[in-house]
């Protein structure tokens, strides 16, 4: 049974909120000297600023155990609650009530330079965090030419801190925190200042890390990245745990309540597109013809695109883009068929994506109208419409009883011949 390296007990974190009025008054220059001189005069002053005072609590009644080697994402919106809660574990501010018990080594990337001290050189910030951690000079030298290395800031080594960029020092920053052998984790949203192929080298690290026993807790903005490595999700909302559960779950709902998930109707105040074609209205059905925003995997959704074509001579033809949650492109469709020039006028074409096809989560559509030979995009506008799939797929015979998040964009249902 794995052991617990977190355990967050009932934690709250209160601020004072102090509010002047002092924006709600013109303050002259002979207000200023007249307070001076009843300074000199030590005479009573009458206060000009009237100011109040408010509680706010950042955190309220935040409990949950994170067990050894599990990766914990953290995700809400801003304010929610989630730095305030990494400071926290990261023993950086106190909570006001409530504890933490923390069974390890923390190691932690809350922003640029976490850690870091400006006018040491990277070599030294090296050894400096590696002491923090309590390691030993010859445990540091043993990891640190694979922290350079991943850092990829060689050739900047004896150079102070202070004159790095903020993507060389979040390099150099996560190289120290990952590859010192912390057995507690703990990155922020920091990981934004880097390039991607960088990100992408940080998220792998984590992931091994992961499988080493290591417990990792990761805050993020972008649910692609949460559901990518994590295998478990908190939603923070107003300070308080919103959902606990596993990160495709979390993530799912959290985005249906943000508002991201579902529009299944689309038809602005004015069609858009050139003076050749223009869209008029774009909605997503279900086979009877009912808008709908929630499908099954295991069904086939109908989007109709009702469009007009304004000038002869074009081979126009409506087409759709389906994106996922993290902005990938997952395919492109046109009505080709449309092979000969189309007559001027109103048209509608409904294209069907197949059962089967797409993988759970909330996906959106591009729409346009598009001509060939020559190659021209009339109109293209970008999410109009979007959907949430969800797996009740099964015991229908698609995935027999298989329950669970099945990895990938897409999901098709594939003939196996099984020779037994």
């Amino acid at each position: 049974m794995a052991s617990v390296h977190i355990k967050a007990e009932k934690i709250g974190k209160r601020y004072t909120l102090r509010h002047s009025d002092a924006g709600a008054r013109y303050t002259a220059l002979r207000d200023v000297l007249a307070t001076k001189l009843r300074n000199l005069l030590h005479r009573p002053l009458r206060q000009l600023q009237a100011s109040s005072e408010e509680e706010f609590w950042a955190l309220q009644d935040i409990s949950f155990e994170v067990n050894q080697g599990q990766v914990l994402g953290i995700i809400g919106r801003n304010g929610a609650g989630k730095s305030t809660l990494a400071k926290i574990l990261s023993r950086i501010t106190e909570p006001t009530s409530g504890r933490v018990t923390l069974h390890g080594r923390v190691a932690s990337l809350l922003e640029v330079g976490t850690g870091f001290h400006p006018e040491l050189t990277g070599r030294e910030n090296i050894y400096l965090n590696g002491a923090i951690l309590g390691m030993s000079r010859s445990e540091i030298r043993a990891k640190f030419d694979e922290i350079v290395s991943f850092a990829e800031v060689e050739p900047f080594l004896d150079t102070q801190v202070k004159h790095y960029s903020s993507g060389m020092a979040v390099r150099l920053a996560f190289a120290v925190a990952a590859h010192l052998q912390p057995e507690i984790l703990i990155v922020d949203e920091v990981l934004a200042v880097g390039d991607a192929a960088f990100q992408k080298k940080c998220l792998g690290k984590m992931e091994s890390v992961s499988k080493e026993g290591r417990t990792v807790l990761f805050i993020s903005h972008s649910m692609s990245l949460i559901t990518r490595i994590c295998d478990r999700a908190i939603a923070l909302e107003k300070g308080k745990i919103a959902n606990d559960g596993t990160a495709h779950e979390v993530a799912r709902t959290y985005l249906a309540a943000s508002g991201t998930g579902s529009s299944s109707s689309w038809r602005p105040s004015a069609p858009v597109g050139d003076s050749a074609a223009k869209v008029h209205s774009a909605r997503l059905h279900s086979p009877d013809g009912n808008c709908a925003s929630t499908f099954s995997i295991g069904c086939p959704i109908y989007c109709t695109v009702e469009y007009e074509l304004l000038a002869g001579g074009q081979r126009a033809m409506p087409a759709l883009q389906l994106v996922n949650e993290s902005g990938t492109v997952v395919f492109g469709s046109a009505a080709f068929q449309l092979r000969e020039t189309t007559r001027i006028g109103c048209h509608s074409a409904t294209c069907t994506i197949p059962a089967h096809l797409l993988a759970e989560g909330h996906h959106s559509l591009n729409i346009a109208v598009v001509s060939y030979n020559p190659n021209t995009l009339h109109a293209f506008e970008r999410e109009v419409l979007s959907m949430l799939l969800v797996d009740d797929t099964s015991g229908d015979g698609a995935r027999g009883d298989a329950t669970g998040h099945w990895p990938g964009i897409v999901r098709p249902k594939l003939d196996w011949a099984v020779a037994c």
